[in-house]
């Protein structure tokens, strides 16, 4: 068959176009294949297991009362600069639980039972005449070891013990986007990176080149592709549950706005023209936190498997346990786990290095008390204790010791709530690749 000549040229021009766009559409997600960074395992691979097994188990999991009330205090002030700056939306306020809307179990009114509810009285006695030998000062000193012990073993700034702490409904604060930007959100992100990462002497720019990493040990890459996975996931967020005021006349003031996915936002903050080419990058380092913190799941289930979570419902609480129990089997199943042995090993210089990691991640989580915005303060808080519980499993020196090992519950409702926030961030990165294909 042979064309006209004008007729082949024009052929050849949407030849290429149709080139040029499909490059366009795919930008994004140009390097999200092959073998995740400092893992053996494939990003298909991810992404089908999380897809079919592990989001569907906490989307509904993370609706159970234990899981959806937080205990948080956004009133502490930035211990690092004065900021006063406000969210663009009006309706971004978080609005604490009330007396009456937290289950009694999770206040501690009714103390949470690992054993029968019947207790021997001679034990009883015992307990109370032993406790009689420990003088009230010795008590106090007990009680500051301990605190000085968890201090130490703990990756986040604690704030559920201040007297501004208050529950809060995570179901009726959903993360979205708020129109928080400009001056002061830049300003948390370029201290997390900037101050509270490990980075090249010679490079003052907020983000690594991904070429420059290779040139870092293993525990300097590891923290920053953690950063920048957690960053890549809130971003996600975001455009996954944007206010879609352009398309619908609404504006960020409206309480009854539309909420769903911009694409263009999110070609904004990932295509390699608007990111230096590092935009998919970042995409794999969402990958990369991902199965660090599925790691911590499955390292920590013989202890999560032993928690009640308690509410004071019991025909919720065992759905609940059930619930923990199925989702902890399917992330034990996982093939290709993060290996956290390889790190920290040997030398005083890897000890040494744990200890900055660690301070490094307290910094971040003490950064979110300058998040002007009050939704993203909780969400920010939120997820990076979630982190922070993650590291605190697969790196403390107790967890090999059960009997010292503990996690608090509001280690527990941020860990599984994070991780939920990292599934649905590879959830929705599905949606975005078909919507590009449309």
């Amino acid at each position: 068959m042979t064309f006209p000549s004008s007729h082949l040229c024009l052929l050849l021009v949407l030849i290429a176009t149709s080139n040029f766009e499909a490059h366009v559409q795919d930008a994004c997600f140009c390097q999200l294949s092959g073998k995740i960074d400092e893992c053996t395992c494939n990003i298909d691979t991810v992404d089908h297991f999380n897809n079919v097994k592990v989001y569907p188990r906490l989307r509904s999991l993370l609706r159970k009362d234990y899981f959806r009330f937080f205990k948080v205090n956004l009133k502490r002030d930035c211990p690092f600069w004065h900021d006063d700056s406000k969210c663009a939306i009006k309706y971004c306020h978080v609005q604490a639980c009330g007396d009456g809307d937290v289950p009694v179990g999770i206040k501690g009114a009714v103390e949470r039972r690992f054993d029968s509810e019947a207790a021997c009285e001679d034990d009883a006695e015992e307990l109370d005449y032993l406790n009689k030998t420990i003088s009230p000062k010795m008590k106090e000193d007990l009680v500051m070891w301990t605190a000085y012990d968890d201090a130490n073993d703990n990756f986040c700034a604690v704030d559920e013990n201040d007297e501004g702490a208050e529950y809060v409904d995570l179901l009726l604060n959903p993360e979205r986007y708020t129109g928080y930007k400009g001056p002061s959100a830049n300003r948390i992100w370029n201290s997390i990176y900037l101050e509270n990462c490990f980075r090249p002497k010679t490079y003052y720019s907020p983000y690594i080149p991904t070429s420059t990493l290779n040139n870092m040990c293993l525990e300097e890459r590891v923290y920053y592709r953690t950063i920048s996975g957690l960053h890549t996931s809130i971003n996600i967020h975001l455009c996954a549950n944007y206010l879609l005021s352009n398309s619908h006349g609404l504006s960020l003031t409206d309480p009854k706005g539309e909420w769903g996915p911009n694409l263009k936002e999110f070609q904004r903050r990932f295509s390699p023209e608007t990111t230096n080419d590092e935009g998919p990058n970042w995409l794999r380092n969402l990958y990369f936190i991902y199965l660090l913190e599925l790691r911590a799941l499955a390292k920590a289930a013989p202890y999560l498997e032993q928690e009640l979570f308690y509410t004071g419902n019991e025909v919720e609480d065992f759905g609940t346990q059930m619930a923990v129990k199925d989702l902890l089997n399917v992330a034990q199943q996982f093939p290709n786990h993060f290996d956290e042995t390889t790190m920290f090993t040997g030398s005083a210089q890897a000890s040494r290095l744990k200890h900055e990691f660690k301070e490094h991640f307290r910094n971040v989580t003490r950064i979110m008390d300058c998040v002007g915005c009050e939704k993203c303060k909780l969400w920010g808080k939120l997820q990076t204790r979630g982190l922070g519980t993650a590291l605190k499993i697969l790196f403390s020196q107790k967890f090999n010791h059960k009997k010292l090992f503990q996690l608090q519950r509001e280690e527990i409702v941020a860990l599984f709530n994070a991780f939920g926030r990292l599934s649905t961030s590879i959830y929705k990165l599905d949606d975005f690749r078909q919507m590009l294909q449309h």
